[in-house]
């Protein structure tokens, strides 16, 4: 993948060190809240996630804009009904990457349902300007939304070892693992450079990786914000 801008710096090449890939998902319904249950049943077949620090393990998400369908806010004890173009995907370094595609034809069971990881693809970390991550850990119990885009903008800047200039602050939501509740928000970073935004999908922001938090992906840019599969709201970091 090339990013040819005109400004005589010639393209820029997204560098292979970190990819995503996609099994195709063999599974008619998969419990809505399946963070915990996936890593697990990943990690009997690779007992190395734990200890591998880029490894990102996206949640399995369903066209929740199409035929009305919304999440429900009670989700304990709810279905996510999956489509045959439904993918599952795990960012990976590429050191792992073998080790990663042989997951193919693996059957896991995620809380009593069956999973079936069929064909993988690699796709390559992305150069929009825009990035959208799905669930950032919110710390502190009592943080309010300005004081939670303050402390992720102030990880960014040293993270990315730049200065983030438009970030926005979605809907929040939670994580229930066995002996914890985590709360999130989802979040929106614009304005990127190409070479920043592929280390912000590479670095991602905050823990919570093995359960998809902190992980970032391309989007359609500010103006189709309303449109993400969970219809997140955005309001501008105050």
């Amino acid at each position: 993948m090339f990013w040819d801008e005109d400004d005589n710096k010639g393209p820029y090449q997204v560098p292979e060190d970190v990819v995503d890939v996609g099994f195709k998902v063999i599974s008619k319904a998969l419990p809505l809240e399946h963070a915990h249950e996936l890593y697990t049943a990943l990690q009997g077949v690779l007992p190395w996630l734990k200890d591998e620090a880029l490894i990102g393990i996206h949640q399995i998400h369903g066209a929740e804009s199409g035929n009305g369908w919304t999440r429900p806010e009670d989700s304990d004890n709810e279905l996510l009904h999956l489509s045959r173009r439904a993918r599952f995907y795990i960012r990976t370094p590429a050191h792992r990457l073998d080790e990663i595609k042989a997951l193919t034809g693996q059957i896991l069971d995620i809380d009593g349902h069956r999973l079936e990881l069929g064909s993988s693809i690699i796709k390559p970390l992305s150069t929009q300007s825009e990035q959208f991550s799905r669930y950032v850990i919110v710390e502190q119990d009592e943080e309010q939304e300005a004081d939670f885009l303050k402390r992720v903008v102030t990880e960014l800047n040293q993270l990315l070892e730049t200065k983030i200039r438009k970030i926005m602050c979605g809907k929040p939501h939670t994580i229930r693992l066995p002996d914890e509740i985590i709360s999130t928000r989802s979040i929106m970073v614009a304005d990127l450079d190409p070479e920043i935004a592929v280390k912000l999908q590479q670095q991602g922001v905050g823990r919570g990786r093995q359960y998809g938090c902190g992980l970032f992906l391309p989007h359609k840019g500010i103006k189709a914000v309303g449109e993400t599969e969970d219809k997140t709201h955005f309001t501008g970091a105050r």
